[in-house]
This record gives C-alpha cells, sequence and structure tokens, in this order.
C-alpha cells in the first residue's frame, strides 16, 4: 500500500544533484567557552584571598577603622623571628632604606605600611620604622587587626 517516492530525474538511490551544495553553517557555539570562563571565575575567586601578603604574620588587634587605598601599597613586614620581608621578599635591616629610595625615584608617593607580628621584638619593629622615618618617609603607618566584639 506504501508508495515510494522518486525523484523526478531519475536519480532516486542515493546518489546527489550536481548543482545543489549544502550551505556553509555561519553560527558560533559559545557554550564551551561560558563553561571555560565559569571555571576560571570560580577558579580565581578561590585564589584572590590567598594572594593577599605571602609573609605569614599574627597581627595585633585593634579598635582603629580601616583605611581606603586605591593603590598596591609598599608594605614592610616583621614576623615573630625578626626578620623583615619587603613585600614578599626577604631583606636585611640595612637595605631597607635604599630599597625604598630606589621605590620612591620611580615616583612611588604613597603611604608605606610596616606590619608586625604580636610576638614579633618591638625593638626590631622600631628600628624598622626608625629607619624608614630617618630616611625622610614620613607617610608610614602601622596594620593591625580589627578587634572581634566579644
Amino acid at each position: 500500500m506504501g508508495m515510494s517516492v522518486s525523484s523526478a530525474n531519475g536519480v532516486g538511490n542515493g546518489r546527489r544533484r550536481r548543482g545543489r551544495r549544502h550551505a556553509l553553517m555561519s553560527e558560533i557555539n559559545v557554550t564551551p567557552f561560558v563553561d571555560v570562563m565559569l571555571v576560571l571565575l570560580i577558579i580565581f575567586m578561590v585564589a584572590a584571598p590567598l594572594l593577599t601578603v605571602g609573609v605569614p604574620i599574627d597581627l595585633p588587634e585593634t579598635q582603629a577603622r580601616a583605611l581606603n587605598s586605591e593603590t598596591t601599597p609598599i608594605t614592610i613586614s616583621v614576623n615573630n623571628e625578626g626578620l623583615i620581608y619587603l613585600q614578599e621578599t626577604e631583606i636585611p635591616i640595612d637595605e631597607v632604606v635604599p630599597k625604598l629610595e630606589a621605590i620612591a625615584q620611580a615616583g612611588y608617593d604613597e603611604r608605606i605600611y610596616v606590619r608586625g607580628d604580636k610576638s614579633a621584638d618591638y625593638g626590631t619593629v622600631m628600628r624598622v620604622m626608625a629607619r624608614i622615618s630617618a630616611a625622610g618617609f614620613r607617610n608610614l603607618g602601622l596594620v593591625t587587626l580589627q578587634e572581634q566584639d566579644s
């Protein structure tokens, strides 16, 4: 009861017509791109808090408010063993001022932050601050954590 339909020019056995070509597909599949972007977003959201400062320091807590700054500050850290770091690089105390002067010649005029571990020797932290201040850097700040209400 079924009928078979053949093409008008007798080419119905699976061959193509010569004059007709398939049109090119001009659509871009963005699904893989979106998937990769979401994975990268998650990776950066997880990794960003870990990239703040590489020197582990147990900061003291105070009731002072946080300062707003739009530029990346220079931080000098003194850990509990008395080692001094400029950003994440360990340096001797005699090289603190020459390195800061080299940075200042490049046009940096923002505040310099000193981070001292709460179990660090108070004299070491003060020696670092005194050398920085004696070199002419007057815009110094101490970094602390905000006290938690108990």
